[in-house]
């Protein structure tokens, strides 16, 4: 919830435009003939309503029961919210729902139940249940909660678990497990405060008591203090972490404690508080949005301290997602009937295991890092990180086997792993990546047409959202007014270079383009007419170091805006032709193509350097790159110049780039098929690879292609990302969305960085 009202109005919309709500139903099989509809309904459905009567578990074969998940909640506790109702709650359900999809795969409809009677409750989930593989319930309060759950795993035969209890349990435990390991504690000897009492923060006790730590040991804290053994009627779950201490403050309770874990309320803990505390202190301060303790300031109060919180812009993030899609994952897999301690556990220790091994190049692009590594500032995985698909679900899975609640055990591991990865593939990871990157050092960017409002637009999410620094270039007036428009309050850079104000500017600029131009026929009067041009201008900004990058194109055509960028900007040492590449957020995960944009019809070695400066922009999102050189024809079929010139181009690459993962001549759909290209062509370097980049051999095949699977499949396109360029500059394609042009800015700040990187 914010108070400001433009942010009010933007969740509003996002949540109602262009459909309301933020999940789907969509259809799996084939559904345009008559046939396909006779088999989908009557008459050709009955033969499996007729299995599954044989047999209920048919209903997993035959339907989509084994990868559907409900999200229920009655609203009594919806976040920060309260007791809102199940109408209120159901935003907050979907988008449960929506992580559910994008982190796991998993399917879910959200449920809304209107009572707060829990016999009406129980009695509503377990009369649904059938149509169900799992159930997550969500935001119900306590002590109803710990009655719902416990009734449900109880009376049901499917998994069932409360996120809110469980999920910060299980991971804050890897974490603490890690932290410990760090500080050179053993749990069984840890003290250990707890501030709250409530259904999240009773799950992490247990569970911290299933790993060794003692109940002598830990100290619990609600809105009334210590709770103690002689308080009057304490409730079944708050007696179990009655402590017999004569104590009645968190700041006794903190006196000479190993471990802190806040699940309450913002400030509560103070530097005073914090020193009091045994050296090599661990601190979990996960209330949100802000932690019991200001990071900084209990960074600064103690510098042996080992910290977490429940907030993406700090280390060690104790973050949900991390475990709930993957629990239900591993329990899905093998039709598990519950989910039990040991589940849980094993969750723990994987996400413990995975934090000290080596981190995959993709997260540390994602976190602007050189090499994250296993230590204070890195006790638990990050969110971004793609192996946790592949390490928690097998996991789980393995603990239900072995604790014999699993109805249909995994028997090939190395199948499964790859069935894991491969659902992996539909979602805009690659995006949430570049965003994140971008925000850790954003750079100034100069909009250079700014007085267009989608373009205002952009610069504004990219502003508010901390990706970038946005200078803002056109009409200073038609600027204002669209900024009052839509809330732009923001105190930004507004320069309008045809202004008697920026005459300074323009002239300055004007003579160092003078010098570099004069002998190709360039006067000092042509050149300060030039700078009147807002891509000229913008261009010189970013050469003289008033600017880190710039965005153009967004209203005039793209031959007319690269241009100047080649002329002041100039290409990057040891290039000799730019080139533009799209990346394509499909089904498949992401799909890098070229040249969308720059080059008409290159020859072969040009192709080649395409290729190159492509598999290198690969590399700088943290992905290997897998490189399929597209013709019309597969390896040889043709003799036609146009095949031939691919095929020489491949030849190059194999020559001067023997490490680099790249084939052809091939047609598209042997390019993306895994299995065709094995089947018939298994001597090729690409045979069983994923292929993730397509280079075609003109500018027309590249630039349709990437355009048809933007409109044809609705998918995502960041780009086109501008290669080979001395300094950071991109061009838009004409009219492009506010989601394209944030997209690229975030790419424009991202190659700011890498320049800089590189320029040290």
């Amino acid at each position: 919830m914010s108070n400001n009202p433009r942010k009010r109005r933007e969740a509003l919309v996002y949540h109602a435009k262009p459909k309301p709500g933020k999940i789907e139903v969509k259809p799996t099989k084939k559904y345009a003939t008559q046939r396909d509809l006779s088999l989908a309904y009557s008459p050709g459905v009955a033969d499996p309503c007729l299995e599954i009567e044989k047999d209920k578990e048919n209903a997993y074969k035959y339907t989509t029961k084994g990868n559907l998940v409900a999200v229920i909640s009655n609203g009594t506790a919806v976040l920060g919210l309260g007791d809102i109702g199940p109408e209120a709650s159901k935003p907050v359900m979907e988008g449960k729902g929506l992580l559910f999809k994008i982190f796991a795969d998993i399917d879910v409809f959200d449920i809304e139940v209107d009572t707060k009677d829990v016999e009406k409750f129980i009695d509503t989930v377990k009369n649904i249940a059938p149509t169900f593989g799992g159930i997550n319930l969500e935001d119900i309060k306590a002590p109803e909660a710990f009655e719902i759950e416990q009734r449900l795993k109880e009376e049901l035969d499917i998994p069932v678990m409360h996120d809110d209890q469980h999920g910060t349990a299980i991971i804050s435990a890897a974490a603490l497990l890690n932290a410990l390991e760090i500080a050179k504690k053993k749990i069984e000897k840890a003290k250990i405060v707890i501030s709250g009492a409530g259904a999240a923060a009773v799950s992490c006790t247990k569970l911290y008591k299933a790993f060794g730590a003692k109940e002598e040991n830990i100290v619990m804290l609600d809105s009334k203090g210590v709770i103690r053994k002689d308080r009057p009627n304490l409730s079944e779950q708050k007696s179990e972490f009655a402590t017999s201490r004569k104590i009645d403050t968190l700041e006794e309770a903190m006196k000479n404690a190993d471990v802190f874990v806040g699940l309450s309320i913002a400030d509560i803990v103070s530097p005073k508080m914090l020193k009091s505390m045994a050296k090599r202190p661990i601190v979990f301060a996960m209330a949100n949005p802000n932690p019991e303790i200001d990071y900084q300031l209990a960074m600064d109060t103690r510098k042996d301290i080992i910290m977490a919180t429940g907030r993406s812009d700090y280390p060690n993030q104790v973050n949900n997602v991390l475990g709930f899609p993957f629990i239900f994952r591993g329990a899905l897999d093998v039709r598990a009937t519950k989910i039990n301690e040991e589940m849980k556990m094993a969750a723990v220790k994987a996400l413990a295991a995975l934090a000290k091994e080596a981190v995959p190049e993709q997260v540390n692009v994602a976190y602007g890092e050189t090499r994250l590594n296993f230590g204070a500032d890195y006790i638990i995985p990050k969110p971004f990180d793609p192996r946790l698909i592949a390490k928690v679900p097998p996991a789980v899975a393995q603990a239900a086997m072995d604790s014999g609640v699993a109805r249909q055990p995994i028997t090939d591991w190395e199948k499964y792993e790859d069935e894991l990865l491969e659902r992996m593939g539909s979602d805009n990871k690659i995006t949430r990546l570049l965003l994140n990157r971008a925000k850790l050092n954003p750079k100034r960017i100069v909009f250079a047409e700014a007085d267009h409002l989608d373009v205002l637009k952009a610069a504004q999410i990219a502003s508010d959202e901390g990706i970038a620094v946005p200078i803002l270039l056109g009409r200073r007036e038609v600027i204002k007014e669209l900024m009052a428009e839509i809330d732009f309050t923001e105190d930004v850079k507004i320069i309008d270079p045809k202004s008697d104000e920026e005459e300074k500017h323009r002239k300055a600029y004007a003579q160092v383009y003078w010098k570099t131009r004069n002998r190709s026929g360039v006067t000092l009067y042509d050149a300060e007419k030039l700078m009147r041009e807002r891509n000229y201008f913008a261009a010189m900004m970013v050469n003289e170091g008033d600017a880190d990058g710039l965005l153009s194109g967004y209203s005039r055509a793209y031959p007319t805006v690269i241009k100047p960028m080649l002329e002041l900007i100039g290409m990057a040492r040891g290039i000799n032709r730019v080139a533009a590449t799209n990346i394509m957020n499909t089904s498949r995960g992401p799909l890098f193509i070229s040249d969308t944009s720059i080059n008409i019809d290159p020859p072969a070695k040009d192709l080649a350097k395409i290729a190159q400066m492509t598999a290198k922009t690969v590399k700088l999102f943290g992905i290997e790159p897998v490189v399929a050189m597209i013709s019309y024809a597969n390896f040889g079929s043709s003799d036609d110049p146009r095949a031939t010139k691919v095929k020489d181009a491949v030849s190059y690459l194999h020559r001067m780039c023997p490490d680099l993962n790249v084939d052809g001549e091939l047609q598209s759909d042997f390019a993306l098929n895994k299995e065709m290209l094995q089947s018939k062509f298994p001597f090729s370097k690409l045979a069983g690879r994923k292929v993730n980049t397509l280079i075609y051999p003109n500018l027309d095949s590249a630039n349709s292609t990437y355009k048809l699977i933007k409109e044809l499949n609705d998918v995502d396109s960041i780009g086109p990302i501008l290669m080979g360029m001395r300094k950071p500059a991109h061009i838009l394609q004409l009219g492009a969305s506010v989601e394209e042009i944030v997209n690229m800015t975030a790419v424009t700040v991202v190659d700011a960085q890498e320049k800089q990187k590189r320029a040290k």
